[in-house]
């Protein structure tokens, strides 16, 4: 789970709207965490630097006030690092069937170079981490996990790999540490990589994946996705060529293009309404409690045969859940936090603010949690505990999500 301490940071850079060259003070780096390959990159571009998830990311870049890299990602087109997320690559004959063991997709079904996002479940149904599972035209599903929970996502699907091998059945983890991942976020991604990608992008829909050549690097596996909300891919690129690429499409005439970091990405992902893992989903947490029943394909809810099935579903028939995750505005002043307390009539405790943050593209305060169930109802009206002491209440309402509409390029309506 990230470490709460490297959140808040996140949270009061957003919170303070931190201008270009001003940045807060941060704690000494721990020698554990990790450096991605484009980590001299981006000290060369001047990006702060701050550990997150056991690596050195950029959280905002010395051109750019996190307001204006949130306001350049809604209009024109960002560069993400994500290198630090986990690539893995299952093989196989049995390893459609590896995947099911472990999540709620339905993998088998999917066409070839068609992902899906879904998540890894417990025995009691909570999540173990969201993932996106592709399953390629190749002889292998493209996995792609978060950087956080890497010390147990391998493990777990090498350990359940194991048993699978000794039950008579084929498959096969590869990591892939040889490669980089970067998100090209925004409404001009298609300008900036129409002519720069040997395949027709146009016919590239969201959560499809193709492999090809970006600005003349060959093997790039371009997946339409990404943590905005906007229209984007994520590519997957040889960290020999990921500082070339970045390059490249910084000095594209094609767009006005530049870097934007983790700061940015979490506002620009919480107005979107996606949940962060270790904040607004964990392993405590069920696909049904956190509103992500959509994740769990229909075929699954029929045959179940993933970790904690039977309480999950059971949960889907009866329709009912002791809290429910929502999305709130909140008034002005100051924002709801992480772990703020969210109170009935100032006094009854009902629930727990997981994200939170000034909305630079509504101008208002948002926020995500998990309230009793008979709370949830679109429109209720609640209080939050913006202090932690009682000392300072905020009025908020219990919205629908996304706060603002997303943008992702789907395929024609037939």
């Amino acid at each position: 789970m990230i470490r709460v301490k490297q959140i808040n940071l996140l949270k009061n850079l957003i919170a303070n709207e931190l201008g270009a060259r001003h940045f807060a003070t941060v704690e000494k780096v721990d020698e554990a965490d990790k450096k991605t390959p484009l980590f001299d990159f981006h000290i060369k571009h001047g990006a702060k630097i701050v550990p997150f998830a056991g690596y050195l990311m950029p959280v905002q870049y010395s051109d750019q006030s996190l307001t204006e890299s949130h306001f350049h990602t809604r209009n024109n087109v960002s560069i993400f690092d994500v290198s630090h997320m986990l690539q893995t690559k299952i093989y196989g004959k049995h390893r459609s069937e590896f995947m099911e063991s472990l999540t709620t997709a339905d993998v088998q079904s999917l066409k070839p170079n068609h992902g899906t996002l879904t998540v890894f479940t417990n025995e009691k149904g909570g999540i173990k981490d969201d993932l996106i599972v592709t399953k390629t035209d190749k002889d292998y599903l493209y996995v792609v996990t978060n950087a956080g929970c890497i010390d147990k996502d391998l493990p777990h699907m090498r350990t359940h790999a194991e048993q699978f091998r000794k039950n008579g059945f084929d498959v096969t983890i590869e990591p892939q540490d040889e490669q980089c991942l970067i998100a090209v976020q925004g409404p001009k991604m298609m300008e900036l990589l129409y002519s720069v990608v040997s395949f027709d992008i146009m016919k590239l829909y969201f959560m499809t994946s193709a492999i090809g050549k970006v600005c003349g690097i060959e093997n790039c596996r371009v997946t339409r996705c990404g943590y905005t909300g906007e229209d984007g891919v994520e590519i997957s690129v040889g960290r020999k060529h990921a500082a070339d690429l970045c390059n490249s499409l910084l000095k594209s005439t094609k767009a006005v293009t530049k870097l934007a970091g983790l700061g940015v990405r979490d506002s620009l992902r919480l107005e979107a309404g996606l949940c962060l893992y270790g904040n607004d989903i964990d392993e405590t947490t069920t696909p049904v409690e956190a509103n992500l029943t959509w994740l769990i394909a229909q075929s699954r809810r029929k045959a179940g045969g993933f970790p904690g099935a039977d309480i999950i579903l059971k949960q889907l028939k009866s329709k009912t859940v002791s809290r429910k995750r929502v999305g709130f505005i909140a008034e002005k002043g100051r924002p709801p936090r992480a772990g703020a307390l969210i109170v009935d009539n100032h006094k009854n405790v009902i629930g727990k603010i997981t994200s939170g943050c000034p909305s630079p593209s509504l101008k208002q305060n948002i926020a995500m949690g998990y309230v009793n169930s008979e709370k949830s109802a679109i429109g209720t009206k609640l209080s939050i505990d913006v202090t932690g002491q009682g000392q300072l209440y905020v009025d908020a309402k219990v919205v629908k999500m996304p706060f603002v509409p997303t943008h992702y390029h789907m395929p024609p309506k037939k």
